[in-house]
């Protein structure tokens, strides 16, 4: 079986990948940029035609621009939206065209909390996520007829350079666990941030026949970050 991956360099993708290969498929790693439809196109083409049918995808490739949304560039808002949002269409349009003729196959987006939850210095992000969010259980509707499964899966914080990034040293892991009041921040019930291999478990569950008759859902790993809302 093979499984395509979208930002599998590093972070939740890599965990996922090796997750994946784990339970015995053949992953491959998107080596195209998510925002052009055309590169897209002809590195899924060459998969099928020189890998094998695609089983699975997983879009994880994803970008961070943090700040306030009134000083937000045009380029911060246009380049979020390009590999979160339009990234997620490009590859999961280029995938399907070739699972329907199949009757088969299974879509997860990763996308996040955030995108149901008002974060502070992430209007863009946010904004990005939820049109991923949205996207893919709009496809899982289109595709169910032909056995196609589409879910959601959304993090909240994790062990990942983008989480570390935002802040200096151990701050970033203490303040998500503790949470920001000012910010109007809840912290983390279970006391700990996720670490990626949480994220590509409930991947795996939902790409699997465990998940075979679950589509269209959105199942959050994030510690009951955002309470269950």
């Amino acid at each position: 079986m093979i499984a395509l991956v979208t930002g599998s360099s590093g972070g939740i993708g890599s965990a996922v990948a090796e997750r994946l290969a784990g339970d015995g498929y053949t992953v491959v790693g998107l080596d195209a940029d998510v925002t052009s439809p055309e590169q897209v196109e002809a590195f899924v083409d060459r998969v099928e035609n020189e890998t094998g049918p695609i089983r699975a995808l997983v879009n994880s490739a994803g970008v961070l621009r943090p700040g306030r949304a009134v000083d937000l560039s045009d380029a911060d808002w246009a380049d979020t939206l390009a590999v979160n949002a339009s990234g997620v269409f490009h590859v999961s349009r280029a995938v399907a065209r070739r699972m329907i003729p199949r009757r088969s196959g299974s879509i997860v987006t990763v996308a996040s909390n955030a995108s149901r939850t008002a974060r502070q210095n992430m209007a863009a992000y946010a904004a990005s996520k939820a049109a991923a969010t949205a996207f893919t259980k709009c496809l899982g509707l289109e595709l169910a007829e032909f056995g196609i499964r589409c879910n959601v899966v959304a993090p909240g914080s994790t062990d990942t350079p983008m989480l570390t990034g935002l802040w200096d040293g151990a701050d970033a892991l203490r303040t998500s666990v503790e949470g920001a009041p000012g910010a109007y921040r809840v912290g983390i019930p279970l006391g700990r941030v996720a670490r990626p291999s949480d994220v590509a478990d409930a991947v795996a569950f939902l790409l699997s026949d465990r998940a075979a008759h679950i589509t269209m859902q959105d199942l959050t790993v994030d510690g009951g970050a955002s309470l269950g809302v």
